[in-house]
């Protein structure tokens, strides 16, 4: 696939989704503070075949996702793990300056931009985060994120196979991100399509590798991990989009994260 076929591909799909999604748009995000509590009830018409899909989902991840990340955890030394999360979180950096634009925030895509800069060239190509120990802050923003900044509402939750929670919005929204990656891009337009089926997998590894206490403990302790899993991706996007990093939920596993081969 050629780069300008890319490139007017994104912009198709940029467009249709942003149309399709206005219907929704409010819908889940309310203006007033008496409708809070309503806000944080997961719109989740599709449960039974969510739930099913879930079930999967937790098949593959512990017969398969979580032994690959443990053996991992086991073999690759910390210095060398960072280095590779460092280095694939560095790959996606357009992606977030692009997505700060859009939202119109020039300070996150200032700060993106000069965490690209700074981990590129003193950081060895990024294997190595300089920007944090400079203090530049890690913000990253994607076009779900975008698409909610611009007043597009959750829409339906969806359990997707392997990528695991999302909804109507930031499904759309990792589409286009998908589309728009420039490594992707890179990739189509040099025939090097088989790295980007290398990178998701070590991508996924790395992230599933990082949250292995955290994922055990959920499952342990909740009476119903779907709804668990349900509520905390929800707080977890709602959290991001209002630039509020810090939250006092557990992390879930966020296979959304890695770009689609």
């Amino acid at each position: 696939m050629k780069l300008a076929s890319l490139s007017r591909s994104l912009l198709r799909t940029a467009t249709v989704v942003a149309f399709a999604l206005t219907a929704t748009a409010c819908a889940t995000n309310p203006g007033d503070s008496g409708a809070t509590e309503a806000a944080y009830q997961v719109n989740d018409p599709l449960e039974l075949p969510n739930r099913f899909v879930f079930a999967a989902n937790e098949a593959a991840d512990i017969l398969v996702i979580r032994p690959a990340a443990e053996v991992y955890v086991g073999v690759v030394p910390d210095p060398v793990r960072d280095a590779i999360h460092n280095f694939i979180d560095n790959l996606m950096s357009p992606l977030y300056i692009a997505n700060n634009l859009l939202q119109g925030n020039v300070e996150g895509a200032s700060n993106a931009t000069g965490r690209f800069l700074t981990n590129t060239i003193l950081g060895v190509g990024g294997i190595a985060d300089v920007a944090t120990q400079a203090g530049i802050p890690h913000a990253p923003e994607d076009f779900g994120q975008t698409l909610a900044v611009w007043g597009v509402g959750d829409g339906p939750y969806i359990v997707l196979p392997l990528l695991g929670p999302s909804n109507l919005r930031d499904t759309a929204g990792y589409a286009v991100d998908s589309v728009g990656d420039p490594v992707r891009i890179w990739a189509y337009g040099t025939d090097h399509k088989g790295m980007l089926v290398g990178r998701a997998v070590v991508s996924a590894i790395d992230r599933r590798s990082q949250i292995l206490k955290e994922v055990d403990d959920l499952r342990r302790n909740s009476l119903d991990f779907y709804a668990t899993a349900r509520s905390l991706y929800q707080q977890q996007r709602r959290a991001a989009i209002a630039n509020n990093k810090a939250s006092a939920a557990p992390e879930f596993p966020d296979y959304s994260t890695p770009p689609k081969p």
